[in-house]
């Protein structure tokens, strides 16, 4: 309420750093069973970037924090299709 007003309240919503957190991120590796070379090689980033994301140091952003989000959902088919390609 604010000046005698009703206001609806909005939930808040995840911040998408929240959702590609370096937890997040070596959780999808873990759940994958994969070391962190294989997960790069996976996905055809250097294996630095996927320490840097585990660690903090970086976040994945874009493209790649969409591909982690496919990933969280349907892991097989994510690497079928990146094999493929």
């Amino acid at each position: 309420m604010r000046d005698g007003q009703e206001f609806p309240v909005q939930p808040a919503m995840p911040s998408p750093a929240a959702e590609a957190s370096p937890l997040a991120v070596r959780d999808l590796r873990r759940r994958a069973c994969l070391t962190q070379m294989e997960f790069a090689a996976k996905l055809g980033v250097p294996v630095e970037t996927i320490r840097n994301w585990e660690q903090g140091k970086r976040a994945p952003r874009g493209p790649a924090r969409a591909l982690l989000a496919v990933i969280a959902h349907a892991p097989e088919t994510v690497f079928q299709a990146l094999a493929k390609a």
